[in-house]
């Protein structure tokens, strides 16, 4: 579907001066799909970031990022991206290196290539063979047990002491 833009009567007296017919201008719009899936925004393997993100989108990260991580959907860490940081996301799929804890309100897929220094804490959790994590897990809770669960505690060493 085409939009157009019709010449006032103005326009086209002087238009008609020089040209036999009017002159009729396409106005281009840049039309998004629609689709029920959100969109998407991807870090290439070549972009550094520190900061904080925040929204209702999905990210593929295949870069380096620190800080936090806030989003109402999925998180996909690709091979060879490392991210620092605490997340919070729908889905977590882990395919390269994170450190940090995790909450997850729907599923966490640790993939075979995927490390995780950190806590998880999800509906549901699957761990590929060959993946590696140095942490503590809670799964398994539904909706309103999740909220209540205590936060994980932290080993006696001290290192990951702040809570999910």
């Amino acid at each position: 579907m085409a939009l157009w833009k019709e010449m006032s009567e103005n326009e086209q007296g002087e238009g008609a001066a020089k040209e036999e017919s009017p002159v009729v201008t396409p106005i281009h719009h840049r039309r998004e799909s629609v689709s029920t899936n959100r969109h998407e925004s991807v870090f290439g393997a070549g972009v550094t970031i520190e900061g904080k993100i925040d929204g209702d989108g999905n990210i593929r990260m295949a870069g380096k990022f620190k800080g936090d991580i806030h989003i109402k959907g999925d998180l996909n860490l690709e091979k060879g991206g490392h991210v620092m940081a605490k997340v919070h996301a729908d889905t977590v799929t882990i395919e390269g290196e994170l450190e940090g804890n995790v909450v997850a309100n729907s599923h966490v897929k640790l993939m075979e290539t995927g490390q995780i220094i950190g806590d998880i804490k999800a509906k549901t959790l699957t761990v590929a063979p060959g993946s590696r994590m140095r942490g503590n897990v809670e799964f398994g809770w539904k909706d309103g047990e999740l909220a209540k669960s205590p936060s994980l505690r932290s080993n006696d060493s001290g290192k990951n002491s702040s809570p999910v």
